[in-house]
């Protein structure tokens, strides 16, 4: 073994295999919703995208309900905070209460500064808290999490 190889590495999984797990972005602003795949394209994150324009539409795309099918478990779910009919905090409530959900690893991404925003986000069992202007930060850190980090097969 080499130097710089890790003794706990996979060799048998590629980068691609690593890293399929399903990206859900929760944002109600299709400017945003651009930039977003743009940054993810520019860091040549190819992980399935799929958008919700409220908590809502996120939570049928998870529960497989409203006709949609549901998305595959465990997600990345980016999650605005000021959206309409149901915001990216009471999103997070919802989840707080079903356990099908917790599994899924939560980044808001938002405008809002609030500390009162920020304190019921993590309050909620979330990853991260990051501010809108710091996207490209973000995709880099994301790039680097979905490169290492090891989750299980998704089973539905």
């Amino acid at each position: 073994m080499s130097e710089n190889q890790s003794p706990v590495a996979d060799a048998s999984l590629s980068g691609a295999q690593r890293r399929s797990i399903p990206i859900l972005l929760v944002e109600d602003d299709d400017v945003d919703v651009e930039a977003v795949r743009r940054a993810l394209g520019k860091a040549s994150i190819e992980n399935p995208l799929h958008i919700a324009h409220d908590g809502i539409e996120a939570l049928d795309l998870l529960w497989g309900r409203s006709g949609k099918r549901g998305l595959p478990q465990p997600c990345l779910i980016l999650l605005d905070i000021n959206m309409p009919r149901l915001s990216g905090l009471q999103f997070l409530a919802v989840r707080a209460g079903d356990i099908s959900l917790k599994q899924n690893i939560v980044f808001v991404l938002t405008t809002s500064d609030h500390d009162q925003d920020k304190m019921n986000a993590y309050g909620r069992d979330i990853a991260g808290y990051m501010q809108k202007r710091d996207l490209g930060k973000l995709v880099g850190l994301l790039k680097e999490y979905l490169d290492i980090n090891r989750m299980p097969d998704n089973t539905n």
